[in-house]
């Protein structure tokens, strides 16, 4: 019997030793160091576009005759491009012009009838008079001056009658010459000219296919407005304004950094992918820039002259604002609630406020708290609440919170029904 007390005594002993140990060993930690002159950046994934792009094609269809561009090129405003088979469109346009000619002829015969019929409405105008005065001394019947009378009334209608042709015959003119400036018009649209001083970019027909109006023969980009499209995530896109330095890195040239401006911030983000884009001019990139090349951009948001940058990997629960942190207050570790601010590119969010005084903040995850690390696998997918860590181990959750949501622990199923562990 004694024994067996010194054994359960020997035990109980054993097992508070090892607690001790376990919760009372001295850890070596890294803790946070206070930084100066600290650059917070934003990283963004983005591609090399073109702010004025055209893809330039005829206005009407037909089939090609001539291309006097490649890729590659230098065009100037106003320059050939192409050109379209127009011999029919150039038949179209001599019949314009000899129906415009004959509606000169026309024109001129009508001003001739109005001036004949003028000249005649003159005469009976003068013997219309003569008549009248004839009359009135008794020496010519009244019937010879309702004569001369109605002659002169039919001489002015028809002065009337031939003014009113010259005005159809003029109007017919005018038509005449619209009908013409189209066919011209379309005569040139069978040329196909830069609309500004260009770069070719690609040339997407040869001559002799056969093309409809609107299609592109040519893609066309003005080598000044190159600038750098990038994709910067939600989290951190609030802190982003016109006119913030960057720095570009392209895939082709990873040695090299070129300074940018952040010049457009789009004001719709991708549903899909929660990024915002934005869009940062160069002011050193090499003369020599390929459309749609991958490029890094980091972006200067602000500097701070010394703070606190937590690793993110080391708060938990963190929902873009507060998180908990191990901290080393009195030699001993504790965990407390604090206030973050900004995000650099380095994946470290600066500390706002909370830290009692006197403590540090451990720069990395303490003992079982690596698997807040991992990103819970059920709700990862899931729109409500902000993002937060869940203490589950790999095989799913341990009733924490995750995204704001309160989650029942999973037991593994057992000949098809939920059974508990024993």
């Amino acid at each position: 019997m004694r024994k067996t007390w010194l054994y359960a005594v020997a035990a109980v002993v054993s097992a508070g030793a090892g607690a001790v140990f376990l919760t009372e060993r001295p850890l070596t930690v890294t803790v946070v160091p206070t930084e100066a002159d600290v650059d917070l950046r934003i990283y963004g994934l983005g591609t090399v576009e073109a702010r004025v792009l055209a893809r330039v094609g005829f206005e009407v269809g037909g089939a090609l005759l001539s291309l006097s561009a490649d890729a590659g090129d230098r065009v100037s405003q106003g320059q050939d491009l192409a050109a379209l088979h127009q011999a029919e469109q150039e038949a179209r346009v001599a019949r314009a012009r000899a129906a415009m000619a004959a509606n000169t002829a026309n024109q001129t015969k009508a001003e001739a009838a109005v001036v004949r019929a003028l000249a005649i409405l003159a005469q009976r105008e003068a013997a219309n008079r003569r008549q009248v005065e004839l009359t009135l001394q008794g020496n010519a019947p009244a019937q010879r001056a309702e004569e001369a009378q109605r002659d002169e009334d039919v001489a002015r209608a028809e002065v009337a009658v031939a003014e009113a042709e010259l005005a159809v015959i003029r109007a017919q003119g005018q038509d005449a010459v619209a009908a013409l400036q189209l066919e011209q018009t379309l005569l040139d649209h069978h040329r196909l000219t830069a609309p500004f001083d260009a770069l070719v970019v690609t040339r997407l027909a040869e001559a002799g296919a056969v093309v409809s109006a609107g299609d592109p023969i040519f893609t066309l980009i003005d080598p000044a407005t190159i600038w750098i499209q990038a994709y910067i995530d939600e989290e951190r896109a609030g802190q982003l304004a016109l006119g913030q330095p960057g720095i570009i890195r392209l895939r082709s040239q990873p040695a090299g950094e070129y300074r940018g401006t952040i010049a457009r911030i789009g004001l719709e983000s991708d549903r899909v992918n929660e990024e915002r884009r934005v869009w940062l001019t160069c002011a050193d990139c090499p003369t020599q820039m390929f459309l749609g090349e991958q490029a890094e951009v980091r972006i200067l948001t602000g500097t701070r002259d010394s703070a606190l940058m937590v690793p993110e990997i080391a708060i938990s629960g963190f929902d873009g604002h507060r998180g908990t942190v191990w901290i080393v207050q009195d030699g001993r570790l504790a965990r407390t609630q604090l206030t973050f601010g900004a995000r650099d590119d380095r994946g470290r969010v600066e500390l706002a406020g909370g830290l009692p005084d006197g403590a540090q903040i451990v720069a990395a995850p303490v003992g079982d708290d690596r698997h807040l690390q991992r990103p819970c696998r059920r709700c990862s997918g899931r729109g409500e609440g902000p993002r937060r860590r869940c203490l589950g181990g790999r095989s799913g959750h341990a009733g924490s919170l995750c995204r704001g949501v309160k989650h029942p622990r999973r037991y593994p199923r057992r000949r098809g029904a939920h059974a508990r562990r024993s």
